[in-house]
């Protein structure tokens, strides 16, 4: 990308972005980010966006209207959310962001055994305990048979984020790309997810009110406001 694309990729939308650039775009706007951080931190995030590229190289993610997007393309739009939406300055929660899959998806890449808990492991020695803590509250654990997993993905989430703040502001941000990212989606899968996805929306918002959510009065706001459009996209949908 010459220099002014890459200015102009410093104000589009996300998913403007992703439209028009792709991954290219993505790590472009994630790379200008990164400049106003400290040079440890700015290395960890390397590092963190390395190991979410090797273990998600060959996943690929349905995107309406285009063919499927590279995996790592939902990774780094959760990840300069938290940066520039959200305001967040801190490595551990963007580690985490862009880690947020890689237990779910890739334990067996990450852990000899596989295991949930032994990949948590693995990434608490190379990016420290916090950044493991956030992904594994962010985590789906394995579902019990005969029960509805859409209902257990919102027990899930509302028993985990009560109990760690930080983690909120993830899964907002995934909430983000994943729910309300659902004015990108049409057909069928629109209906899929927004049947998934709708409950989920009084949780996330009464979560993000609490006052112990680790966010500015406009950030809040801003997922709050976004919270609400998406339930009322959410209403005109479903029955």
């Amino acid at each position: 990308m010459d220099t002014g694309e890459r200015r102009l990729v410093a104000t589009m939308p996300l998913h403007a972005i992703t439209s028009a650039y792709g991954e290219e775009g993505l790590r472009a706007r994630f790379a200008g980010e990164l400049e106003a951080w400290p040079e440890p931190d700015r290395r960890r995030l390397t590092q963190a966006l390395a190991l979410a590229s090797r273990l998600h190289a060959a996943d690929r993610r349905e995107a309406d209207r285009r063919e499927p997007e590279p995996y790592v393309n939902h990774l780094l739009r959760v990840a300069i959310r938290i940066m520039s939406h959200y305001r967040v300055h801190d490595a551990d929660v963007v580690c985490a962001a862009l880690l947020h899959d890689a237990v779910e998806d890739h334990a067996a890449e990450l852990a000899p055994d596989g295991t949930q808990r032994a990949a948590l492991a693995t990434l608490a020695g190379q990016f420290g305990p916090r950044v493991a803590e956030l992904v594994g509250a962010v985590t789906n654990p394995e579902y019990a048979p005969g029960r509805d997993q859409h209902e257990q993905y919102r027990e899930h989430v509302a028993d985990s984020l009560r109990r760690n703040p930080w983690a909120r502001v993830i899964k907002a941000s995934d909430f983000a790309d994943n729910g309300a990212g659902l004015i990108h989606a049409t057909g069928p899968r629109l209906y899929r997810l927004a049947g998934k996805y709708a409950p989920l929306v009084p949780v996330l918002q009464e979560l993000i009110a609490r006052p112990d959510t680790p966010l500015d009065d406009p950030a809040r706001q801003h997922i709050l406001t976004q919270l609400s459009r998406t339930a009322d996209r959410f209403a005109a949908l479903l029955p």
